[in-house]
């Protein structure tokens, strides 16, 4: 995997910059929606960015984009594809579980995930998910940020929202 390890403490910076661009983008207690996004206004975090499409009324997930620097940590292109063809079904549970919450209570979440699925249990990612709604309320896209960590350097398992 050629993918750029980074430090935690960037990778938190660079969490806490999308989530304060995102907030930014809220209309009260309405949520942002795609439109509402300037990518060249978070032109550094492109790389490892995620659109990810919610499918009503299965509530199932598609890759609408990912970003160029996703490919080394993905091994492929994921764009346009389901969670079931980017993942193992162990993966793909869990990324469901945790995107399902966001859709159910429109909220923000950031956890850690182990690569170990991709045959690099030395390797997490450090990620955030964060609701996007067209109508401001139901959430029919989520944008994603991932940054790949090395093992040790944050516990395994974190999840906040």
């Amino acid at each position: 995997m050629a993918a750029q390890i980074g430090a935690p403490a960037a990778a938190a910076r660079a969490h806490e910059a999308l989530f304060a661009y995102w907030a930014a983008r809220r209309r009260g207690a309405r949520l942002p929606g795609r439109r509402d996004l300037d990518p060249a206004e978070i032109k550094r975090l492109l790389p490892t960015l995620s659109l990810i499409d919610v499918l009503r009324p299965t509530l199932d997930f598609r890759v609408r984009l990912a970003g160029t620097g996703l490919y080394d940590v993905y091994g492929r292109e994921i764009t346009g594809r389901p969670l079931s063809e980017v993942y193992n079904s162990a993966a793909a549970d869990y990324w469901r579980g945790e995107l399902t919450e966001v859709v159910r209570h429109a909220r923000p979440a950031v956890g850690v995930h182990s690569l170990a699925w991709r045959g690099a249990s030395h390797l997490s990612l450090l990620w955030m998910r964060l609701p996007l709604a067209a109508n401001g309320t139901d959430v029919d896209m989520i944008l994603g940020y991932d940054a790949v960590i090395g093992l040790g350097q944050v516990a395994s398992g974190v999840r906040a929202a």
